[in-house]
């Protein structure tokens, strides 16, 4: 118990300073896939085709920037940072199809501290 409470006290120290910072990448080889952030949601659109879009939960002050194929997701609060990228990567779980053929979809690549 003590161990998690050290824990937590060191992730609010390293948010406060320095943040946290998830680097997502975006897979496709069928359909291309549209991201939009949108107040607190992430939009996912055509992704394998689909006319309805996809949404994932954006947690807390995290903030989402979308750059092309790379998706930025940057905020203090280590968990809502973190549980946020596991949405977006929840919201483009392949169903219904091989995911050895169908390997689309929002992966991470890197987390850790934000640099700057």
């Amino acid at each position: 118990m003590l161990g998690t409470f050290e824990s937590h006290l060191k992730n609010m120290i390293t948010g406060v300073t320095k943040g946290y910072e998830y680097k997502m990448k975006v897979v496709y080889s069928h359909f291309p896939i549209q991201l939009k952030a949108e107040g607190k949601q992430v939009l996912v659109s055509n992704f394998l085709g689909e006319k309805k879009a996809r949404r994932a939960n954006i947690l807390g002050n995290t903030t989402v920037a979308i750059k092309g194929d790379q998706v930025i997701i940057t905020g203090l609060n280590k968990e809502d940072v973190g549980q946020t990228a596991a949405n977006i990567r929840m919201a483009t779980k392949i169903r219904r199809f091989d995911p050895r053929v169908f390997q689309d979809g929002v992966y991470l690549v890197e987390r850790g501290e934000q640099h700057g």
